[in-house]
């Protein structure tokens, strides 16, 4: 591959995916229909707060979105991925492959 292809895959790593946290809430979102915040806490092994500062940053990027309500008396957020986010991370899985596929040898 020439050089300028190969900056360009790297180019196209996209950045919100960078965090080990939001790759993980885009892996599990994107083989679940919907996960609520206490099973993704639990799979992903974070904090509430650092869950919720990154579920933020996804869903005001357009990449999740959250649909709030109670059960019982305890509320429940719950996330699924958009359309936007499904392309944007498949594409960012795409970049990523490239990257390491087509890395030169020096």
């Amino acid at each position: 591959m020439e050089n300028n292809d190969y900056q360009r895959s790297f180019s196209a790593i996209n950045k919100a995916f960078e965090s080990k946290a939001r790759l993980g809430i885009m892996s599990v979102l994107m083989v679940n229909e919907a996960v609520d915040f206490s099973t993704l806490k639990s799979l992903l092994g974070l904090t509430d707060g650092n869950l919720a500062s990154h579920t933020h940053a996804l869903e005001e990027l357009g990449y999740i979105q959250a649909e709030k309500k109670f059960v019982g008396r305890k509320p429940n957020t719950t996330y699924s991925v958009t359309k936007a986010g499904s392309k944007a991370f498949k594409e960012h899985l795409q970049a990523l492959e490239d990257f390491f596929k087509n890395a030169p040898t020096v």
